[in-house]
């Protein structure tokens, strides 16, 4: 055969491959959307149902927070080796194992008799969530291919990824309220019901690095630093910075993740190529993600406090509040990926999109003991979603465009983890912050006054809104800095149409 007709040939398969994939890859999109909104959720869903559940279980105060922290450091440390199963084994295996694990272990959370239960299937959700979200993200990365579609895939995604947490709270409270706690939980395996036949009847079974093997050292090594690293910021919220199980366990993780990035640079097979972490754009993205997740627990978390506590709102009504920010979320996402993205490039979109949510935190900053949510939250929460809309997807696409089918569960892996870790260091700065304020406010002023307090409340909510325009500020600088102006170009070596 001559090179001009196998070059023609080859053409017409190129042009024909792309509707041997469409009738399925919208199919795709909705089962991933759906699975990726369960493991979101559960990150906030149980925090409004904590005081139920404490109440009904008996637990203490103190053991609170590994309720939550359980959930966290499952997830966080187990992402990256999830990344590398997706890719070793297939796809859909990965993603059905982990909807089907994430749902059993949501029913027995649900039906917990005793504490111990109860972290036990927080814990257990953990491990098949870091098993399902990168499998859930890589199969987005492989199956829209084509710039457009590509875009719009991404844009919900990462909507949904941003928007997440409020809808948790907004879930959360309705179900606490209708129900009770237990429902939480149980909700999950509607969504995962839903999830698994979806992902049975579109996924097909495609495995990228057939010719890999598992890098177990590396996967002790990451694993056991991400660990340290996140427990190391939960015990920050409940002891302090100068606890020796603080500040070592955040050694022991810089000392880890050091370890296993020089054992990636000498291992046959490595669990993450620092060929990933090392392009340019990508490592941009990889920031923009970490800060995002960082600075967003500074709306979720102490704006939760200031709408119960401060103007009596109920969880059900708390979660209505965020529903704006989604909203605006959601829209600027579609016109952040599929508009602005391609034609001015991350240089300046993801800088810009930092500098409005940093102007809707700083406003934000204005709340008052006596202020009104229709003048002192609605319209900041409103910005702040404009502003994250146009940082989370966008980075997302990036994060995991132009890599090998071989690294793409590893790619959306890390493109989590980044998310999970910047979560837990933003909720460990923010709330040792808040803390540090409301003592210095109430320093040398009459403690036993409910003004003196309720204003002790708000000098550290708002303590906390500014550091998070702090670090949205510094997301824009490092972004600015380190994209690449100019359009993002698919490199040569992505990852190809779907396999159906």
């Amino acid at each position: 055969m001559s090179q001009k007709t196998l070059t023609e040939s080859t053409r017409t398969g190129a042009a024909q491959a792309p509707p041997a994939a469409s009738s399925r890859r919208w199919w795709i999109l909705a089962v991933v959307a759906i699975a990726q909104l369960m493991v979101v959720l559960d990150a906030t869903i149980v925090n409004i149902a904590l005081p139920s559940a404490q109440a009904d279980l008996g637990f203490s105060d103190g053991n609170r927070q590994w309720v939550v922290t359980a959930y966290a450091l499952a997830f966080a440390s187990l992402l990256l080796l999830g990344g590398r199963i997706a890719d070793l084994f297939g796809r859909k295996p990965a993603f059905l194992a982990g909807v089907t694990g994430f749902a059993l272990a949501s029913a027995l959370g649900g039906a917990a008799t005793s504490f111990e239960m109860l972290v036990t299937a927080r814990a257990l959700q953990g491990v098949f969530g870091a098993l399902l979200a990168p499998a859930a993200l890589s199969l987005l990365n492989t199956t829209f291919t084509d710039a457009r579609e590509r875009a719009k895939a991404f844009s919900v995604y990462g909507a949904i990824a941003g928007a997440g947490g409020a809808v948790g709270l907004l879930l959360g409270g309705i179900l606490t309220d209708a129900f009770d706690w237990r429902w939480t939980l149980y909700v999950n395996v509607a969504i995962a019901v839903v999830a698994f036949a979806g992902g049975w009847l579109s996924l097909s079974n495609h495995r990228d690095a057939t010719n890999s093997k598992l890098d177990v050292p590396g996967t002790v090594l990451v694993a056991g630093g991400l660990f340290a690293l996140v427990y190391g910021f939960s015990n920050a919220e409940t002891h302090d910075w100068g606890s020796p199980r603080t500040w070592g366990f955040l050694i022991a993780g810089g000392v880890l993740l050091t370890a296993f990035a020089w054992w990636q640079t000498r291992a046959a097979h490595p669990l993450l190529p620092l060929r990933i972490l090392l392009d340019r754009s990508r490592g941009a993205s990889y920031l923009a993600v970490l800060i995002t997740g960082a600075g967003m627990f500074g709306v979720f978390l102490f704006l939760t406090y200031y709408l119960q506590l401060n103007l009596g709102f109920s969880p059900t009504r708390t979660g209505v509040a965020f529903l704006p920010m989604v909203g605006a979320l959601m829209v600027t996402a579609q016109l952040g990926t599929t508009v602005l993205l391609p034609r001015i490039g991350p240089k300046a979109v993801i800088p810009l999109g930092f500098a409005i949510a940093t102007v809707g935190m700083a406003w934000l900053t204005g709340i008052g003991t006596g202020s009104h949510y229709a003048t002192a939250v609605l319209p900041q929460l409103i910005v702040i979603g404009v502003g994250l809309g146009m940082v989370m997807p966008p980075a997302m696409q990036l994060a995991t465009g132009g890599v090998g089918p071989e690294d793409a569960g590893v790619a959306s892996a890390t493109v989590n983890a980044m998310q999970q870790v910047g979560g837990s260091i933003g909720t460990a700065l923010l709330n040792t912050l808040a803390a540090s304020a409301a003592t210095g406010y109430l320093s040398g002023k009459d403690a036993t006054s409910k003004l003196v307090r309720a204003q002790a409340t708000i000098e550290s909510y708002t303590t906390a809104f500014w550091w998070s325009a702090v670090f949205f500020v510094a997301g824009a600088v490092i972004a600015f800095l380190l994209y690449r102006p100019g359009k993002p170009e698919q490199a040569a070596d992505a990852a190809p149409v779907v396999h159906m």
